[in-house]
């Protein structure tokens, strides 16, 4: 069973993560899924993306603990990347791994009832990546959702810029997806340009950002044609026929 879904609004693609049961938890297949309609989206003539949960209670509780992901891998600019927008529209919880992926987006719309919630050190463990929230936020701000884990409200997080627009719970979608044709009658090369600039001159990258960008451009490598067709080579007892995919 799809762990997301996929729909496109003319040029807008609204990705869904539809675990409801699971307070829409990230597990190993949501995280591939994510990864690879990100991939699709970003080689298609599609130009903008809005990201959001099923129904209003949790945007996303984070990674499964029963089926732990690979969460880099669903992860704006470290799992996939792309110079097109990405609105994150959120109701309810944004727990951990899915507030680094809202975090990661270019714009968060919030329902009046969300929670981002980050209680990984409670919990003991990080995926590190939540230390670029300091380079986004006001840097006391950040550190005492980081180390404190006090939950942070919609109103909260719009006051310090980490969120651009609060809304009526139930109007995240809507509005998100209104702002996405907004983005999509204008100019892709102008948005792309402005986008690539600030992630890659502007915003620095935690260490676990670099760390994820290596192992993303290793995984091409890994789980490429060519790799395959050296290890049979190399079984065989033949000489490779490498093709470059």
């Amino acid at each position: 069973m799809a762990q997301i879904t996929i729909e496109q609004h003319g040029k807008v693609t609204l990705f869904t993560i539809n675990r409801p049961a699971r307070k829409n938890a990230i597990c190993k297949d949501t995280a591939l899924e994510l990864q690879a309609g990100f991939a699709e989206f970003d080689a298609s003539e599609q130009r903008v993306a809005v990201i959001t949960g099923t129904g209003n209670d949790a945007f996303s509780s984070g990674a499964d603990v029963s089926n732990l992901p690979e969460l880099w891998r669903c992860i704006p600019g470290s799992g996939f990347t792309t110079d097109k927008p990405i609105i994150a529209a959120t109701a309810g919880w944004v727990v951990g791994g899915a507030m680094v992926l809202t975090m990661m987006c270019d714009l968060i719309v919030a329902a009046e009832n969300t929670r981002f919630s980050y209680p990984e050190a409670r919990l003991g463990f990080t995926g590190g990546m939540i230390a670029g929230l300091a380079a986004r936020i006001p840097h006391k701000a950040a550190m005492d959702l980081m180390l404190l884990g006090r939950p942070m409200s919609a109103e909260r997080a719009h006051g310090i810029g980490l969120v651009s627009d609060v809304v009526p719970t139930g109007k995240q979608v809507e509005v998100a997806m209104e702002q996405a044709q907004t983005l999509a009658a204008s100019a892709p090369l102008v948005l792309a340009t402005l986008k690539r600039f600030v992630n890659q001159h502007v915003l620095p990258k935690s260490p676990s950002e670099a760390m994820s960008e290596t192992m993303r451009q290793l995984n091409v490598v890994r789980e490429s044609a060519d790799t395959k067709e050296g290890m049979a080579a190399f079984r065989e007892k033949r000489a490779p026929a490498y093709t470059g995919h």
